[in-house]
């Protein structure tokens, strides 16, 4: 069977200029990535996003966990529309039922995620949100679950029944290091990367998959 994956195509660059919030949350996006959550100004995110109060952030999200989790909402809304593609080719194609069709609907459209460089900030990003916010439950990232994903995460907990939910939440963050491990990797790839970018993600979603439908010993 030919499991090469489809790398997705890259969104249209999104325009900061017309939405001060949305400015915000890409400089923050950015900001975050590069100096930690916590070491990131928020003066200076103010500052990158075009704002002239220095205040800005404070203004239009009140506190720094509230920026923090705007850039998590942000892009899990904007995965949205290509989660529900994979999904209904998932379906149309028989693959649903299958564990690579739906890792492959969790992680792929991660790909997509570029920052105005790029480069791949979010993956950055989340990879620190992630040791901050997982919660207990599988699935728990924050306070919301955007609607496909949540479709795509309950697709995937049926297929790991006989796990309790701490062992298959573990599982489920233990995937999201090694595919984001991937983007920070090649973070600017060009040609003359050893690897190339497809086969080692097609590599590591076979990994996630074995992960996710290995045997589980109480």
């Amino acid at each position: 069977m030919d499991t090469r994956i489809s790398i997705p195509a890259l969104n249209p660059a999104v325009s900061a200029d017309s939405d001060p919030k949305t400015a915000l949350i890409l400089a923050a996006e950015i900001a975050f990535a590069r100096d930690g959550i916590e070491g990131a100004s928020l003066r200076e995110i103010a500052a990158r996003s075009g704002q002239r109060n220095h205040h800005a952030v404070q203004y239009h999200f009140g506190t720094r966990e509230a920026l923090v989790q705007a850039v998590f909402d942000y892009r899990m809304d904007q995965m949205e529309a290509a989660r529900a593609a994979m999904l209904r080719a998932a379906r149309e194609t028989g693959r649903i039922d299958t564990t690579r069709a739906i890792v492959e609907a969790i992680f792929l459209p991660q790909i997509a995620l570029i920052d105005e460089f790029g480069d791949h900030s979010y993956a950055a990003f989340l990879n620190q949100y992630l040791l901050r916010y997982q919660g207990k439950r599988f699935g728990e990232f924050g306070e919301r679950r955007a609607q496909h994903l949540d479709e795509i995460l309950h697709l995937l907990r049926m297929r790991m029944p006989d796990l309790p939910d701490p062992a298959a939440q573990r599982r489920l963050i233990t995937a999201c290091f090694m595919f984001l491990n991937i983007l920070n990797i090649h973070l600017r790839a060009s040609d003359s990367a050893e690897e190339n970018f497809e086969v080692a993600v097609n590599d590591t979603i076979d990994q996630i998959v074995l992960t996710m439908e290995a045997p589980y010993t109480p």
